[in-house]
Order: C-alpha cells, then structure tokens, then sequence
C-alpha cells in the first residue's frame, strides 16, 4: 500500500487557512477528471485504470474515501454547494452520483453510451452530459435522477463548459476540435467556432470568469507528414464567445504551444485551467508531463504570456485550481496522486496518493512508456504512442505513411488478433522498436543494442522495457457492448445478422470467429493470410498493397472513416460505394433495405463479450 504524503509545510499550512476563510465561490466552469467542491474543502479526482473516484479533505489533508464507481470513469462534477459529485462512467455508460461526505453511491443514471464531460447549473438542480457517442448533450434532473432532454449536436462531443448565467452550453468536438454553443432554453446551436482540418483531440473546455472568453488545449495533426518532428502539435486555442461583430472578426486565436517559449517543445495538452480572479492560466502536457503557467492579457491579440513552467510528474491529466486562487493541483496520473501548488511561486508544496496502482508493475512501466514523449520514446517530444491511439482508441484521423494512406485503428482486442498494421506486417508487438527508432519517434529505444531488422526474427525478450510496452499494448482486452444491442439484437440487426453470416454475401468468410476477422498469429509473416478487397489501387501513393489484414469489425459503429485509407466515410459506403466488384462481400444485389439491416447488425458488435468465446475456441492470446 502506498502511504499517505502529508502536506506539512508552513506555505501550504498558511494557503489552507486563506482558503478556509475566503467566500465560497462556484467550482470551475469546465468539465474535468478533477473538482473541488465550492466552499473549498473537497477536491474528488476520478482515477480510471481503477474505476474509482476520490476524496480527499483539504482541510485535514488527508483522502477520505475511495469510491468504486465503474469501468473508466472520466469527468466528475460537484453539484452546486454540496458535496454530492456527479461522475460520468464512460465504459459503463452512465452517471454516478457520489456523497462526498460519506463516500457512498447516492444513485445512478443510465445515459445513451460513451458519457465524458459533465456540468451543473450553479444551484446543483440539473447536470449537464456529453456522449461521446452518438454526439449528445444529455440534461439530468439532480432530484429524480432522470434524464429530461436530449440535444443532438455536432460530431463526437467531448469538452462541456458552462456559461455563468446557465444559458449556454459550450461543448468541443474531439476529433475536429470545432466548438459549439447549444442555447440551454431551446436546446439548439447558436453559435459555432470552426476549426482547421487538421486540429483533433480537443477533450476540455474553460469559459473565463469575467471576460468573454473561453479556452481550451487540442492537437494539431500534420497526416501528411509522419516525422516526428512535423506530425502532431500542440495547442491551446483561445476563443472570443461574444458574437461575432461582422465577418472578419476573428474569434479562434490558435496558439502553438512547442514554439510558445523559444523552441521548447511540448506534446499531448490534456487539460487546463484558470485563477478565479482570471489572471492566470495553467495548461498540463501529458506526453512531455510539464506544465506551463501564463499571464492572461486582455488584448485580443497575443491572449497568453508566458510566465513559468513546472516539471511534474507521469501523465499528468487533470489541472484546478482552488476557489481561493492561491492553490493549484494536479492529478498525475499514472503517479496515482494529487501535487499542490502555490500559484504564485509554482512551488511545490504537498502531494497525497488518491489509489493504490491497479495494474501489475510491467503494465504499469509499459503504460508510462506508451504515453511519454520523452526519451528513450522520443527524441523531439511532439509525439507518443498515445497521441494517435488515446486510451486504446483512434484518432479518427488517416496518415500518409510511407507505405501509404493507413487509416488509424483502436487497440481493442489487439491481444487476440495479430499480426498488426493494415499490411500485417509486424508479428508482435515488440517489432514498433523500428518505430520508436525510426523517422516518426526518432527515439533511442528500448533495446541496448541492436535489434533484428528481419521483422519475422522475434525481438521479444530482448528488454525489459520493450516487453513491457508490448504488455500494455496487448492489454486492452475489455471490448464494451455496443448501445445499439444494450437491450438484445434489433428486428432489424436479426435481419442482418442473417444476411451476414449467409452463404449470399459471404462476409463471414473473412469476418469470422468471436473477434470477426481471420487475423490471427501465423508462423511466418510469409504465411499470415491477407485478402485482396479491390481497395489497393484507390489510393497511388500506396506501396504495400493491394492485401491486407483484415480488421475486427467489434466496435465498428464509433470507428469512421473506415477501410485502411479511410475514404468510406459510413458503413453504407463500405458496402455500396466501396465494394465494387464485390470483392469485399457480394452485396451488390442487396436492396436498400438490406443493406440497412446489414448496418445495423453492424452497429451493434458487439453484441456479447468476445472473450469467453475465444477462450472457448482455443485462440491465442498474444500476452505480450
């Protein structure tokens, strides 16, 4: 067990005296894996890898309690003056009330799927949520604990934050980083604040405390350029939400954040955060675990000025900052705790463990390692392995890789259905060593010496680190059910089901067994099986086609755009527009209403827990 640091020095003694004795004030305005609660007494942090929140008593410096609430619990949310925490349970699929006071589950209220970002209106009586999927704000009644609307908005919402009247909703897209405004009373988008084509992986917003502005941390992904040095930016962008005076009025101020000071690079922005009195701005950098803390200039031209840095600790995702504005914490986490701040000086002056680490010491190495943009990873620190593949998941974004177009896939299930990549060219997991090295990490990897460049020589066992990096990456095991079979298989998925698995389509030929693919460990990479699906010759810059490994379909229905150069942009489009010829399944002759019960059926894996069923059926486990 890890034990409890006290915060004993007298700077933070005095800052919890002041913080005591200010007024209460309202938590921050922005949704985030962290919040302290009004009258400055109870900061809650959800801790995902072991599906729990927890509390700890600034006060008396000291955890409270350790809730367990779920699979991946993300954003958490005091409810007005209280201590009662309102926690979205993104794998679960629902909302978790928690007295902080007594570290129980007060209630529970089930959502659509993927819940990620939550805020209450200032007197605690309704919560507001956004579903990652299928791209909602979902409004709570906090008394009865059921949802009273249902606001279709936008593409993969993510980022909440609420304006200081509770009119306005602002919400980020995660993979195009857009902003919406969705007006509260009539539940419809007001205002939007576009963004380029190639900025992504936006997951919170800040709306400022007197001004109208708002802030919030994504990346900026370069897919024609896979070098580590020109591939993924950092940014934090700083956006005017006053309308807009006429069309010139430039209302998104992108900053680029490796060149924010000099030429200090930074990658990964997860979070950030403001003082209450609006003065100072904090943002965290989880691939490269510093932080830079900012003077806020009401110019509406340079916006931000950098005033200090501080070196934190593993994959920092959480940044707030006390009601009193004397106080900042930061929840590293992959440290499993919480550091205290003093905003002023940026000193450090306490730290408290929030959970035990969940996982084995190896996956915990492999974990670390998979998320730093640090050395041995990486020598230019823009990227990590986590800056395409969050969590397990895609970035929805398609690369120009030297072998050509490679449209990003998530690593669920990744453990049962090697070989990896698109061309399936790498038999374990252990061969991204020639990545880590080569032109996209330019890292000097994590094996002293040489490494075999034959990829079909096994490099596992040759270190520690390598291994344990591959643990992690085979790691992502839990699939969770699809929404669209939460209460069985629809009329219309039946049907489908029916026509996938027939004789007339066949696309159960190569989308087979638990996982829906005939990807599986092979001898030699000479003898893994490849299809050719008439797809290769659709893009020229291709050099490795035109087979190619054939891909799970678990999960399918939050994965566009889809085939390996991501031009179907819908399930529709791999089975019409995509599949001439027929070579990707015979469903040329399919009506229109067959090929929407196919898609439903689709949509719905999976259905069951693929698992038990590989076990059933002897398949190998890739446990490294």
């Amino acid at each position: 067990m890890k034990q409890q640091r006290a915060l004993t020095t007298l700077a933070y003694i005095a800052a919890l005296l002041l913080l005591l004795t200010a007024a209460p004030a309202s938590g921050s305005p922005g949704s985030s894996l962290m919040d302290i609660s009004a009258d400055g007494v109870l900061l809650a942090c959800s801790n995902r890898d072991s599906g729990t929140v927890t509390f700890i008593d600034l006060k008396k410096n000291q955890k409270t309690h350790e809730v367990k609430v779920g699979h991946k619990p993300e954003g958490v949310t005091f409810l007005g003056n209280s201590h009662t925490l309102a926690v979205a349970v993104y794998f679960d699929d629902k909302i978790a009330f928690v007295d902080g006071d007594k570290g129980t589950v007060t209630g529970e209220t089930e959502v659509f799927d993927e819940p990620y970002g939550v805020a209450a209106t200032k007197d605690g009586t309704k919560l507001y949520v956004t579903l990652t999927y299928p791209s909602q704000l979902v409004e709570i009644d906090v008394a009865s604990k059921k949802v009273t609307r249902t606001i279709d908005a936008g593409s993969y919402l993510r980022g909440l934050a609420l304006s200081h009247d509770n009119k306005t909703a602002f919400v980020t897209e995660y993979y195009s980083s857009r902003v919406l405004a969705i007006d509260l009373i009539n539940g419809q988008v007001k205002d939007q604040w576009p963004a380029p084509p190639a900025d992504n992986i936006c997951r919170q917003i800040i709306v400022h405390p007197k001004r109208d502005k708002a802030y919030i941390t994504h990346m900026r992904s370069a897919v024609t350029n896979p070098h580590g040095e020109g591939s993924i930016f950092p940014y934090v962008s700083v956006l005017t939400t006053s309308p807009a005076k006429d069309a010139s009025d430039k209302r998104r101020n992108r900053l680029p954040m490796d060149s924010f000071i000099s030429v200090r690079v930074t990658a990964n922005p997860w979070d950030c955060d403001i003082t209450p009195d609006g003065r100072k701005f904090f943002v965290i950098f989880s691939g490269t675990n510093d932080l830079f803390a900012c003077d806020v200039i009401d110019d509406d031209y340079r916006e931000l000025v950098y005033s200090g840095s501080v070196q934190l600790g593993n994959n920092p995702r959480a940044i707030r900052v006390a009601p009193n504005g004397l106080t900042f914490y930061v929840y590293n986490a992959l440290d499993f705790e919480v550091v205290a701040y003093d905003v002023k000086s940026l000193r450090r002056i306490g730290a408290m463990s929030v959970c035990d680490n969940p996982m084995s010491e190896e996956l915990l190495l492999g974990k670390r390692l998979f998320y730093t943009a640090l050395q041995p990873m990486a020598s230019r620190k823009w990227i990590s392995c986590s800056s395409c593949h969050i969590d397990g998941e895609t970035d929805g974004r398609t690369w120009h890789n030297p072998e050509g177009l490679r449209n990003t896939p998530a690593l669920f299930g990744m453990a049962w259905t090697h070989p990896l990549h698109w061309s399936a060219d790498r038999d374990e997991t252990q061969d991204f060593e020639h990545t880590i090295r080569g032109q996209l990490m330019q890292g000097s990897g994590l094996v002293r010496g040489r490494i075999y460049k034959d990829l079909d020589q096994p490099n596992k066992g040759l270190s520690k680190e390598l291994d344990a990096l591959s643990a992690y990456s085979n790691s992502h095991t839990f699939f969770p059910l699809s929404p669209h079979a939460k209460k069985g298989l629809s009329d219309a998925a039946q049907r489908g089901k029916s026509l996938f698995f027939s004789k007339e389509t066949q696309c159960a030929t190569c989308h087979k067994g638990p996982y829906f693919t005939d990807s599986m460990p092979a001898a030699s990479l000479s003898a893994i099986v490849r299809h050719d699906v008439g797809t290769g010759k659709d893009d020229a810059s291709e050099k490795m086609g035109p087979a190619y490994d054939t891909p799970s379909l678990l999960g399918i229905y939050r994965t566009a755009p889809y085939l390996h150069h991501g031009k179907a942009n819908t399930l529709e489009e791999v089975l019409t527009t995509s599949n001439k010829g027929d070579r990707h399944g015979k469903t040329s002759h399919l009506s229109k209403s067959q090929i929407t019960d196919l898609v439903e059926f689709l949509k719905a894996l999976p259905y069951e827990d693929p698992v038990p069923a590989a076990i059933k059926a002897g398949m190998e486990k890739v446990e490294r």
